[in-house]
């Protein structure tokens, strides 16, 4: 019995290492690509906090209102220097990946031109948003800037990252572009 079940193992591997070399059977499963380095998965996914922001304008947004779409949304501010380098490297993600929506949102608490302040460091594209209360910061659980966050289209934070990233890193590009 025991040679019986040894033949027919190897008979099995035989036919799967023929399949592999010749390319019959199952096809190969592709990985999706792997989070970028300064994102961290959040397990298990949650939804993410029901809170608003306002636009230059001062009209209120929801993240509520960007169900169906994947959200970047960035908390920074005009006065933490990592915030602000990363501005443009979050200018050439949204660009690269128009499949996700890159929200940039200021915390700065006092009267900021934050429009000129992101023209001057070539994000003028990202818009001028602003949480002046820092309700974001705190639904969230934000304790330093810049902190940024991944929300599915279902509303769920999937993804954080604490402290400055390469946004525009080839690799996370390629993870963005692949949601």
């Amino acid at each position: 019995m025991t040679r019986k079940i040894r033949n027919t193992s190897l008979a099995a591997l035989t036919v799967l290492a023929l399949g592999v070399l010749y390319g019959i059977g199952t096809p190969p499963v592709h990985a999706a690509p792997a989070m970028p380095k300064p994102m961290a998965a959040q397990k298990p996914a949650k939804a993410a906090p029901a809170v608003a922001f306002t636009d230059a304008s001062g009209a209120r947004h929801t993240l509520a209102s960007y169900k169906g779409h994947y959200v970047l949304l960035n908390m920074w501010a005009t006065w933490c220097a990592p915030c602000v380098a990363e501005l443009p490297a979050l200018t050439r993600l949204k660009a690269a990946a128009p499949n996700v929506t890159v929200l940039a949102v200021n915390m700065d608490r006092g009267q900021v031109d934050a429009a000129g302040f992101l023209k001057s460091h070539n994000a003028a594209v990202l818009g001028s948003l602003r949480d002046t209360d820092i309700t974001l910061m705190r639904s969230f659980g934000a304790f330093g800037l810049p902190t940024t966050v991944l929300i599915d289209p279902k509303g769920n934070l999937v993804a954080r990252a604490e402290g400055p990233a390469s946004w525009d890193a080839p690799e996370t590009i390629a993870y963005f572009k692949s949601l």
